[in-house]
């Protein structure tokens, strides 16, 4: 028995997302020096995606590929 189409998540998620969540923010911010330990987490500044899921993986795979 097969499972039904709408049940398979697995591909779902593996899209280019135009949002962060707090955590993936909060890095970028970090990075970018624009967010500093022990400032708030609430009303952080709006920061664009600059990754895509492509070279995210790809990148991954190159760090197992090392190990």
């Amino acid at each position: 028995m097969s499972i039904h189409k709408s049940l398979a998540v697995s591909a779902n998620l593996q899209r280019y997302r135009n949002v962060l969540n707090r955590a993936e923010r909060l890095e970028l911010l970090q990075k970018k020096e624009l967010w500093k330990e022990g400032d708030s987490v609430f009303g952080l500044r709006k920061v664009a995606p600059t990754f895509k899921l492509k070279k995210a993986k790809a990148a991954e795979k190159k760090e197992e590929k090392k190990e």
